[in-house]
């Protein structure tokens, strides 16, 4: 049997990196250099001379830590995006010239892929739902229909660059991370902003809450541990949605962030309390490094064999959902519920009940452990109490929602209505899309945002009525940059089924949302516009 080598080169943002690894797993050889800049954050060309300067010197390093020659090598694995672009254009041209030097194939990867896939490798995780945090990135990712989805990501700034940008601000230096995560243990809570928008999170507003804090005089030590509570607590609520959404058992974590000890027990405390498995590469393989290109490559290289130099570009914003994965069968395990529990969700529990000899349903928004309870009470609190409101707005719109009977805010309960049909997502189909869609619109017109349109908070009754429910993310609001996120997260869920269904089904969403929209200035292609450039701004952002 011929067993392949792969060198893959990694050099997306300030970490210089090459590793070499066979096509059984095994790593062979790894190194790599980080830039720490004097002061402000990673500038692009800064960064491309570091890449310039230290890739001819790691990767002898990484050949002689191998124990091999050059001539052993057989695949030339390169980060290809996303990234800043001085610095991938240095990547991209020193793995041609190691190519064409060898006369060895090459081949681009998509760097966020290599987070996860040598997380499985290291960890033997089978179909995770990742959370890969970093300083350029910031997404949940999860193996559907063919690709890896991105399930919710940062609509702004991602979770390491908010850590830095705060550390270099406040004088802590960079990078901010393992301060704030030093001074936060002696801390107390603060008020500070959480912002979850549907499947996805913001950071920009919690920084500069953070920093006009910081302005007042509030105690260092204190503002670092509602920081570090607040982003994190909104980055595990999201894999907790994706979590619930695909029905999978195994939660992953992997990127630089990995290296806080706290993120890692809230998401292990999560995986937990739905009954998961909580994986985590060792550390070494959890930020930027060559290893995970090179294993990424082989498996890319298996599947579709090597690049023409020609297609050997550099992709700045390269899409997690742009590459076909062939090489994963979705495997997942569904957890066995109670008997009294109709379902489990990301926020609550829904046990069966009863109203004056009526069937209906309990809504428990459950307390979490991995928030602290600070957190924890003000968001149950304040999203039961505005669900309630907004189940017996929404109905002014003309659009069907269970009928609300009682609300306990003290226990943060909703009792109501228990719906009798199929969720959505098992009867989608083009007729349903364009109904969807319209009632969408109708709501919106209210200026009402439900925050978690997915494919499993719609249901059609026992009357052929479509039924919306779970407005526990809902709010007001009069911007259409609000309600076009709305049909993003739709968007993203849909992704769960066959992709090129998915993209009929959405359209046709979008086809009765512009028909019934009430705003004559804004057409079809223009909805699509906005949703399209929000959904960039995840793309990679340093």
């Amino acid at each position: 049997m011929i067993i392949l080598i792969s060198l893959g080169i990694e050099g997306t943002a300030e970490k210089t990196g090459v590793g070499i690894v066979d096509d059984e797993g095994n790593i062979l050889g790894m190194a790599g250099k980080q830039l720490f800049p004097e002061k402000g954050g990673i500038h692009p060309r800064i960064a491309a001379e570091h890449h310039a300067k230290w890739i001819p010197q790691l990767i002898p390093q990484a050949v002689e830590e191998a124990g091999i020659s050059y001539n052993d090598i057989d695949l030339i694995s390169f980060s290809q995006g996303p990234g800043l672009g001085p610095a991938l254009r240095i990547v991209a041209t020193s793995a041609r010239t190691l190519a064409l030097s060898l006369n060895k194939p090459i081949i681009g990867v998509n760097h966020c892929i290599g987070h996860v896939e040598i997380g499985k490798l290291d960890t033997g995780a089978v179909n995770p739902v990742s959370l890969y945090a970093s300083g350029g990135n910031s997404q949940v990712i999860a193996f559907e229909s063919g690709r890896y989805r991105i399930f919710g990501e940062t609509l702004d700034i991602a979770i390491g660059n908010c850590l830095d940008h705060f550390g270099r601000e406040t004088g802590l230096g960079h990078p901010g991370g393992p301060v704030i995560e030093k001074l936060a243990k002696s801390g107390s809570y603060v008020d500070l902003p959480y912002v979850v928008k549907g499947m996805d999170f913001s950071f920009s507003g919690l920084l500069s809450a953070a920093l006009r804090e910081h302005e007042k005089g509030t105690a260092i030590e204190d503002i670092c541990y509602s920081l570090q509570e607040t982003a994190f607590a909104m980055l595990v609520e999201v894999t907790e949605r994706a979590l619930s959404h695909t029905q999978k058992d195994e939660v992953m974590l992997c990127g630089g962030v990995s290296a806080n000890t706290r993120l890692r027990e809230m998401l292990n405390t999560m995986a937990v309390e739905h009954g998961a498995k909580f994986y985590m590469p060792q550390m070494k393989l959890c930020g930027d490094n060559g290893v995970m290109i090179a294993w990424l490559g082989l498996l890319m290289h298996n599947q579709f064999g090597p690049m023409d130099i020609k297609d050997t570009g550099i992709i700045q914003r390269f899409r997690t959902d742009e590459v076909d994965i062939p090489w994963i069968k979705n495997e997942k395990s569904y957890l066995k519920l109670p008997d009294d529990l109709i379902a489990k969700g990301a926020e609550s529990n829904i046990v069966k009940s009863s109203y004056l000899g009526r069937d209906a349903v309990l809504k428990n928004r459950i307390s979490k452990n991995y928030r602290i309870p600070e957190i924890d009470n003000k968001i149950r609190k304040a999203r039961t109490k505005l669900e309630a409101k907004l189940l017996s707005d929404v109905k002014k719109a003309g659009v069907v929602t269970p009928i609300l009977y009682d609300v306990d805010l003290h226990d943060k309960t909703i009792l109501m209505e228990e719906i009798k049909g199929d969720l959505v997502k098992d009867i989608i189909n083009e007729d349903l899309a364009y109904e969807i869609g319209e009632n969408i619109a109708k709501f919106h017109n209210l200026n009402i945002i439900h925050g978690d349109i997915t494919s499993s908070n719609m249901m059609v009754n026992d009357k052929n009525q479509l039924v919306f429910i779970d407005f526990g993310l809902g709010r007001y609001s009069d911007l259409f940059e609000d309600k076009a996120v709305d049909l993003l997260v739709l968007k993203k869920s849909l992704q769960s089924i066959d992709y090129n269904t998915a993209i009929k089904i959405f359209d046709k969403v979008l086809e009765g949302y512009a028909d019934e929209y009430k705003d004559d200035s804004l057409n079809r292609e223009q909805i699509i516009k906005k949703i399209n450039e929000i959904e960039s701004r995840g793309r990679y952002t340093h």
